[in-house]
């Protein structure tokens, strides 16, 4: 079977953590029977460095007669990139909100999974880690406060900026029934998370989710506000199965349930629309400062891959090899060096890529 991938190495660290991923995944397809065919698209800083603007409508194309998208990261230094001269719907980001837009991609899955071989690395004690924990984020992609309308302008001499947070029932609905499915794959259980102390959207938020909970009698459903969720990841991560939540608060959680793992460098993500078609992508950023230092960790990407392998190529059991070869590996004593701990291997981004493609 030959599937077809359109592959966005992006910015910063970008191209060299999606040229492991290939790698793992070609040595995947040879185990188990498939071949990838690759587009490479550019997005982000490198389309602005081409095109002048972060995302074209050609690539949105190319990207959408796919069957998945694969990518990097996006984005460089703030302070010193010229891209962040130009007005932000020019700047690399804004080429991210465009095509999760465009491919309606409103379902982000982010797993946060402590391996065992990692609890060092993990900031927190062992007496809150117990028996380690296993989250899957769900992170509604497409509505809320970043794609609501926005101005900044004068008012009475002093400068004034309004975002605005909507979300209508049927976008909530959609999310929601994602969350509880995967909640009935997993322990059954759903932590919706919102702001229903304060924000209007958040009380419509709430009263959706419950709606669909009905439908789903086997799960377990809780509500949390979104500070109290905030503390809770860090005193009592074991508690959470399935998080459910709206864009921004999906966001900041997302990356604080990341850095309870020990590092962002280990954390894959998933973005789905409708279909089986998803774009997947690493949780952290371009980190242009060690980019072409061969010393990025590619493990997120890498899951990321086996992530695109199961839920857009229903390639299950090589989504499970390359999964099993990650955790080899990491017992087997190699790190990156985000991940180094005393009495471990440390090895460069290739490095790494070239033993877990071994061990599928």
């Amino acid at each position: 079977m030959n599937y077809k991938i359109a592959l966005i190495p992006g910015d910063g660290i970008g191209p060299e953590i999606v040229k492991e991923a290939v790698k793992v995944l070609d040595r995947a397809g040879e185990k188990f029977g498939f071949s990838l065919d690759y587009t490479k698209l550019l997005m982000g800083g490198a389309s602005i460095d081409v095109h002048g603007i972060p995302l074209t409508d050609e690539t949105v194309a190319l990207a959408k007669s796919s069957d998945a998208v694969l990518m990097g990261s996006i984005g460089g230094d703030a302070k010193t990139s010229p891209w962040y001269q130009l007005e932000p719907s020019k700047r690399p980001e804004a080429g991210l909100l465009k095509i999760r837009k465009e491919l309606n991609l409103f379902a982000n899955l982010r797993p946060a999974y402590l391996y065992d071989e990692l609890k060092a690395a993990c900031p927190l004690r062992d007496e809150i880690i117990g028996n380690g924990f296993d989250m899957m984020i769900m992170r509604e992609l497409t509505g809320g406060l970043y794609f609501g309308e926005r101005k900044t302008f004068e008012e009475n001499g002093i400068k004034k900026a309004i975002d605005t947070l909507t979300y209508d029932e049927n976008e909530i609905r959609r999310i929601a029934k994602r969350g509880f499915d995967i909640a009935m794959k997993r322990r059954k259980k759903v932590t919706s998370v919102d702001k229903a102390n304060v924000l209007d959207s958040s009380r419509l938020w709430r009263s959706v989710v419950e709606e669909v909970a009905k439908d789903y009698p086997e799960v377990t459903l809780e509500h949390m506000l979104v500070d109290n969720c905030a503390m809770q990841l860090v005193k009592d991560p074991g508690q959470f199965d399935v998080i459910l939540t709206e864009n921004m608060f999906g966001d900041i959680l997302s990356d604080e349930a990341s850095m309870v793992t020990g590092s962002i460098g280990m954390l894959s993500s998933a973005s789905l629309n409708e279909t089986k078609f998803g774009l997947y992508e690493p949780s952290h950023g371009s980190a242009p400062d060690i980019a072409g230092k061969d010393i990025a960790n590619p493990i997120a990407t890498i899951l990321s891959a086996a992530m695109m392998l199961r839920f857009s190529l229903d390639l299950d059991q090589a989504a499970d090899a390359v999964e099993q070869a990650v955790k080899q590996v990491l017992k087997d004593g190699y790190r990156t060096g985000d991940i180094m701990s005393e009495g471990c291997i440390q090895v460069g981004c290739t490095k790494m890529g070239d033993l877990i493609a071994e061990r599928i």
